[in-house]
């Protein structure tokens, strides 16, 4: 009888330690960090006023946007901030003929690397299909996915990992 007890209680502890320890798969609630729009807009305009202008009458380029995903969610909800990216970008490209967007999605580190290499595009493909229902020609935009590769923060956290579900939108010249 002891030796059984002894058994499941060796068992829960190390399926315990395997999922939440090595695989990283606790059922811990996943801390997201919310940032609230007028923060967004504040750290996008912060972003564009930093950014030197071209020359002539072109826009300024609107600089690198990152957006944060739910674990294994695709979806995009915009707001005022992501709108604000998207109409100096038009106007940006509108008066640069060469400039392309360029979207990368990324994942963190659970699940299959072919999973996250689909879960990441489709991330990347949301975005995407949100410019263009702003006006942004397809043949302006160019969709990639890293998957987990090239991580913004570690794996072995939740925060970690919240940082890693994100896309990435640069203009390019």
């Amino acid at each position: 009888m002891i030796g059984s007890i002894i058994f499941f209680a060796w068992s829960a502890v190390a399926t315990h330690y395997y999922v939440c320890k090595i695989k990283h798969l606790c059922s811990d609630q996943e801390v997201m960090q919310i940032v609230k729009a007028a923060d967004k807009e504040a750290l996008l305009s912060e972003s564009i006023n930093s950014m030197p202008k071209q020359t002539g009458d072109r826009d300024i380029n609107p600089g690198t946007m990152t957006i944060n995903f739910a674990f294994d969610k695709s979806e995009f909800n915009p707001d005022k901030a992501t709108d604000n990216y998207v109409e100096k970008s038009k106007a940006f490209i509108a008066n640069n003929t060469e400039a392309r967007l360029s979207i990368i999605g990324y994942t963190d580190s659970v699940g299959s690397d072919s999973y996250n290499m689909s879960l990441g595009f489709r991330r990347a493909q949301s975005l995407k299909d949100y410019f263009e229902r702003k006006g942004i020609s397809d043949e302006k935009i160019k969709v990639e996915s890293k998957g987990e590769r090239e991580p913004a923060d570690e794996n072995k956290t939740i925060s970690g990992r919240a940082n890693n579900r994100r896309t990435v939108i640069t203009i390019k010249n």
